[in-house]
Order: structure tokens, then sequence, then C-alpha cells
């Protein structure tokens, strides 16, 4: 449970130039399948820690999760 609304925390952090109507539903998403959204977390920290830059890590994991992120957006 405080995993989940510390993980949405930085998402919120991580929307903040994102439309708020956008922002919802990337949290509705996220409250809908948040194991997916610790995922794509964990995987972007790895390839950081590995020397990737933050958007090309998390680019190249959202990739990876296309057809499960589209999922949970629909």
């Amino acid at each position: 449970m405080l995993k989940q609304f510390l993980l949405k925390k930085m998402l919120k952090s991580q929307l903040k130039n994102v439309p708020q109507a956008e922002q919802d539903r990337l949290l509705a998403a996220f409250e809908k399948n948040p194991k997916l959204f610790e995922n794509i977390a964990r995987e972007v920290q790895e390839k950081m820690k590995q020397g990737k830059n933050q958007m090309l890590a998390t680019m190249e994991v959202t990739k990876k999760y296309q057809k499960e992120l589209q999922e949970a957006l629909s």
C-alpha cells in the first residue's frame, strides 16, 4: 500500500507539465495496474544505472511494455 502511494506520488511529480486530463488518465491506468508501472519504473532505473539517460531508458522500457500500456490506458 505504501509502495503504491509512493509510486503514485512519483508519477504525479513526473507528470507536472502534462495537461490535467492526461494526468488523470495516466493515474487511472496506474491504479488499474500498479504492478505494470512498478516493473516499468524498476527497469528504467536499471537502465539508468547502466549509463543510459532517463529519456532513452524510459523510451526503451515503454516500447517493451507498449501492448500492456495500451491495454491499461484504454
